[in-house]
């Protein structure tokens, strides 16, 4: 019995001793530093998974700010941030660093310096990036003294410049960095929603750049799940590509341009009748793409009240087709509208953006009273002109 005892015991100190040595030789990250003027706060530390942010661990600041947070590392570059409410500070962990974060509460988000990773670095330029572009976006959005032609032509300069730095410069500089995948899913703002600016749905040089991406995680990291997501994005944007270049064929047969005039678009109104724009053939018609959830939409549906009540009577309709991601607010912002307005989910149905070459929002088309295109926005410099020219 005594002997049984003893083997039992040695056994269990030599589990014991085992695990110990497992658990002592894991493979771990740090995160730690200071954050000045948070006392009380909250600190939350966050996977930021492809199912969306997780929370690992949280701290409540003292007057220090002093902070540090350890996990285990990962086989491949992996993606976490610190949180306070809103104000976020992203970071990635790609082997066992320590990575050391000084900032003050409620700045962090732009006023931080971080150390002991390359990737983090770069992430912090391309945040800092991302922050300027969106206020370059909101300060010509907002300015009522732009043109909407000018604007969306600033818009799309700003913007396919930002794009160029970033893919020359971070992405396929080093597209098996962390950094190069973050880069992929930034957005920006627009309304009540974000847009990615590299959109791999609807652009064959943006899928590309999602490829390169793929395939270097492919080399470096095998089997990554990050990496695979990254194959399916290219994958689908690739089938999407091709469906938008076959409608845009379409688009060009000489026999549908000469049967119309026009490319028929039938969508539902919000009651849900179709209402197709070849109807209004006999009317002059204001083609119009756009989004309600744009502080800018108040504004314009003023300037095209004014306009449908100078011409209606003359033979003057608009056809607005909304792109609105909600539904049900498209539905309650149009109900005392007097024109024909009809839905088109941008995610689900982009065909109808596709052949109009829509680039911007808002844009607008002139028809005349037989169903034949005549001129976009871009071509339009005196509106009030132009519609009583078609009448």
């Amino acid at each position: 019995m005594k002997k049984t005892f003893q083997t039992i015991f040695t056994s269990t100190v030599i589990l014991l001793g085992v695990f110990c040595t497992w658990s002592c030789t894991e493979k771990k990250f740090k995160v730690d530093g200071t954050i000045a003027n948070a006392k009380d706060s909250i600190l939350y530390f966050e996977n930021v998974g492809l199912n969306g942010p997780k929370v690992l661990d949280s701290v409540k600041l003292d007057d220090k700010g002093k902070f540090a947070f350890s996990e285990k590392a990962t086989k491949a570059p992996e993606f976490y941030r610190l949180r306070i409410a809103g104000q976020i500070i992203n970071v990635s962990i790609d082997s066992t660093e320590t990575v050391n974060v000084n900032a003050a509460y409620p700045t962090m988000s732009s006023m931080y310096e971080i150390t002991g990773s390359e990737n983090c670095s770069k992430i912090k330029e391309l945040t800092l990036m991302q922050m300027n572009l969106q206020q370059q976006i909101q300060a010509i959005s907002s300015n009522p003294n732009i043109k909407m032609e000018t604007a969306n032509d600033s818009l799309g300069k700003i913007l396919s410049a930002y794009k160029y730095n970033v893919k020359m410069n971070y992405i396929f500089k080093e597209p098996m960095k962390a950094y190069a995948y973050f880069a992929l899913f930034q957005t920006i703002n627009v309304g009540n929603g974000s847009l990615l600016i590299f959109n791999p749905r609807t652009s064959a040089d943006d899928v590309k750049v999602f490829a390169a991406v793929a395939t270097s995680w492919d080399t470096y990291y095998p089997k990554a799940e990050r990496g695979l997501n990254l194959h399916n994005i290219a994958i689908e944007g690739m089938k999407n590509v091709r469906i938008i270049e076959h409608n845009q064929q379409r688009m060009l047969e000489a026999s549908r341009i000469h049967t119309s005039g026009i490319i028929d678009i039938a969508l539902p109104d919000n009651q849900g009748a179709i209402r197709k724009l070849s109807d209004l053939k006999g009317k002059v018609v204001m083609l119009d793409f756009h989004v309600f959830a744009t502080k800018e939409s108040t504004q314009r549906i003023m300037m095209m009240r004014e306009l449908y009540n100078k011409y209606q009577a003359q033979g003057f309709e608009i056809y607005q087709v909304s792109l609105d991601p909600d539904e049900h607010f498209w539905k309650t912002t149009t109900e005392a509208l007097p024109w024909v307005n009809v839905h088109a989910d941008p995610n689900t149905n982009p065909q109808v953006m596709t052949d109009y070459n829509v680039q911007n929002i808002p844009t607008y088309f002139l028809i005349d009273k037989n169903n034949v295109l005549q001129k976009r926005d871009v071509q339009i410099k005196d509106l009030d002109a132009e519609i009583k020219s078609l009448l």
